[in-house]
């Protein structure tokens, strides 16, 4: 039996940054796939998870700078992939690194990364995972210990295993996003990558020289003390998945943890920042 779906069409004005905004925060309610276009996005939540009222907190719904009104209408399951398919194009991150999909064509850049374009995050299309991928190639990642905390395709992980680290874990909640991560780090050839379905719990223990949490805002903040103990002496911690008003918590939070701010990137408002101990 097919599963019911609910279909909202949001009209965005300006589309941008409102329409990252809006689905970043979208994803957070409960929303799981998301199509763009020209006047805005289309998103799809499962009929079940739909709560009454989702709508009437979101920051971005209520800004007076941003116009948005939307449709919604119950529809049955689509093929996600398809819908992605048509709306996935390559991104370059400066001219070393393109992430593309199986179906565009190959170019000559030092680092190819091949993502299967379903529902999960991290295609490097958002500000976030952009930023997240610029700090790895400024990064040097040579026989080091990475955690990749809330992976989505595992483009992160990837990316720093073609830059020589050693082994790499790779961890989100999300069952769509575990399996889209091994998946992708079978397609890219990418070895001692682990991938776990799960939370900072599962960080009990471990130890790494690069943590890097692409998520947002009330999650880092809640699981910055564990990244701190999870980080070795020396350590570089990378953190995405918020907005610039934001960074003041954030590096106060990692301050308390011993953790030193040490420089940012924005972009539309989206920050991602490096911290060391």
């Amino acid at each position: 039996m097919s599963l019911l779906y609910l279909e909202f069409d949001f009209k965005v004005d300006p589309l941008q940054p409102a329409s990252d905004i809006l689905m970043a925060e979208l994803g957070e309610v409960g929303f799981e796939s998301f199509v763009e276009n020209e006047e805005g996005l289309v998103a799809y939540i499962l009929k079940s998870d739909w709560k009454e009222g989702a709508l009437e907190d979101l920051f971005v719904l209520q800004h007076p700078d941003f116009q948005i009104s939307w449709t919604s209408k119950e529809i049955e399951q689509q093929n996600w992939n398809a819908e992605w398919e048509k709306n996935f194009h390559p991104i370059m991150v400066g001219d070393r690194c393109m992430v593309r999909a199986p179906f565009h064509e190959k170019m000559q850049v030092e680092y190819d990364i091949v993502i299967e374009p379903k529902m999960s995050f991290g295609t490097g299309h958002h500000e976030t995972t952009h930023m997240m991928l610029q700090h790895i190639l400024d990064t040097d990642f040579e026989g080091k210990s990475v955690l990749d905390m809330g992976c989505g395709t595992g483009v992160l992980a990837i990316l720093a295993k073609m830059k020589g680290s050693g082994p790499v874990d790779a961890i989100d909640i999300d069952e769509w996003c575990y399996l889209n991560t091994m998946e992708n780090v079978e397609r890219n050839n990418c070895a001692d990558i682990q991938v776990f379905q799960g939370d900072s719990q599962l960080l009990k223990d471990k130890k790494y020289d690069v943590i890097l949490a692409n998520i947002n805002r009330n999650i880092l903040l809640e699981d910055i003390p564990v990244y701190a103990k999870c980080l070795q002496k020396g350590g570089t911690l990378f953190l995405s998945g918020f907005y610039l008003e934001d960074l003041d918590a954030i590096s106060s939070k990692c301050a308390a943890q011993g953790l030193e701010f040490e420089k940012n990137l924005e972009r539309n408002r989206w920050i991602s920042a490096k911290y060391v101990n």
